[in-house]
């Protein structure tokens, strides 16, 4: 084992570390906490409860992992855990909380996200890989966010809300409903102006799929039909793709309702 350890940092015995990991000045890291190989740790941060982080993940000044949940139903003793993949970037006083009993238990995130200075994941957040953060955009508890998701800075989503893969949040907005995927939103409240064309060209998406989710979101977002109208045109009319298919399941499984279309732009 070769690890670099602060000679101010303080690391309780318990704790289970892999190889090649730095730790800064001043950190605490306490609890059942377990920390993969090459995983970098800056200087000022607390990391602590059932805790376990994987490989490769760099951890800014001042980050707080695995602290108790801010809900008033957590008890001291409550046996809830955080879950973190590989690759991830935590930057400068980021907060991620345990689950809690109530909510299943564990907060869970994947690999290769970024969460810039001040982003907060509440507990029992599910939050996919390939997703970005900004600056002191927030999650309240219980909020699931699939792969690829762009949060636009100062954003707030409300507890149990759903954020579909591909989509972009647009910064400042309020999210009080589930965010469709492959959708560019943005508002207070946050509304739908189109499909991420941006974000879908980067993933090379081919173009006869974005042809048919542009026509999928003009008949829920901007043709005046009734929601379980539009997706049943959907289901008739439009070839029916993967990500069709994903779109259309994402909108029979809401149980706090999409957001709103907004009759401004086309997402292009």
């Amino acid at each position: 084992m070769s690890n670099s350890i602060h000679s101010t940092a303080i690391i309780a015995p318990e704790v289970k570390l892999g190889d090649n990991i730095v730790i800064g000045p001043y950190t605490i890291i306490e609890g059942d906490v377990t920390i993969g190989d090459g995983t970098e740790i800056g200087a000022h941060c607390m990391i602590s409860g059932t805790t376990v982080i994987g490989r490769l993940n760099r951890i800014f000044s001042s980050a707080s992992i695995g602290q108790d949940p801010q809900d008033k139903k957590h008890r001291r003793g409550d046996q809830t855990r955080l879950e973190i993949g590989d690759n991830n970037i935590f930057r400068e006083f980021v907060t991620i909380h345990r689950g809690t009993l109530d909510g299943g238990g564990v907060t869970c995130i994947g690999n290769n996200n970024l969460f810039m200075a001040y982003a907060h994941a509440a507990h029992d957040c599910q939050i996919g890989s390939d997703c970005v953060m900004a600056n002191a955009a927030t999650l309240a508890g219980h909020v699931l966010v699939e792969d690829n998701v762009i949060v636009g800075g100062l954003v707030g989503i409300h507890q149990f809300t759903r954020v579909g893969k591909f989509s972009m949040i647009g910064g400042c907005s309020r999210v009080t409903q589930d965010v469709p995927p492959f959708s560019l939103s943005v508002g207070m409240p946050a509304a739908v102006y189109g499909i991420n064309s941006v974000g879908l060209k980067r993933a090379k998406m081919p173009l006869s799929a974005v042809k048919n989710l542009k026509e999928a979101f003009r008949l829920v977002f901007n043709s005046g039909l009734a929601r379980s109208t539009a997706v049943e045109r959907i289901e008739q009319e439009i070839e029916q793709t993967a990500e069709l298919r994903h779109l259309v399941q994402f909108i029979k499984s809401s149980e706090r309702g999409i957001l709103s279309g907004s009759t401004v732009g086309d997402g292009d």
